[in-house]
């Protein structure tokens, strides 16, 4: 059996931009991509802090150190400049992978820049 669980998540992430007019995604600092363990191209869950909306969509790389969480396409309807959002990415695992398995949590101060990343949800 499969179980589908937490893998990774960017906590309290600033919008930095909106673009509509794009084909879609959320556009993430390579930096942060690579604290968190997330790929370019994996679906992600977007839960938006400011006005409750959850949505889904796929990672797209940032330029490294530019702190850039930029929504994409429809889903830049979701947002606004400036909301905090939770990023989130799960993964099939078996029971006893999900037994062993940590998440990889970073939490980001008002810039976008890494405040503080562990493992685990304990």
């Amino acid at each position: 059996m499969q179980i589908t669980m937490l893998y990774s998540k960017i906590h309290r992430a600033t919008v930095t931009d909106a673009n509509l007019d794009y084909v879609g995604s959320i556009t993430i600092d390579t930096e942060l991509l690579e604290a968190s363990d997330m790929r370019v191209g994996q679906k992600v869950d977007i839960v938006n802090i400011n006005n409750g909306e959850r949505f889904s969509t796929y990672i797209i790389p940032g330029k490294r150190g530019n702190k850039d969480i930029c929504l994409n396409g429809a889903a830049a309807r979701k947002v606004q400049k400036g909301d905090k959002i939770i990023i989130i990415a799960y993964a099939l695992m078996s029971s006893e992978e999900a037994d062993r398995f940590k998440p990889k949590i970073v939490i980001v101060d008002e810039d976008n820049s890494i405040a503080q990343k562990f493992e685990g949800l304990e």
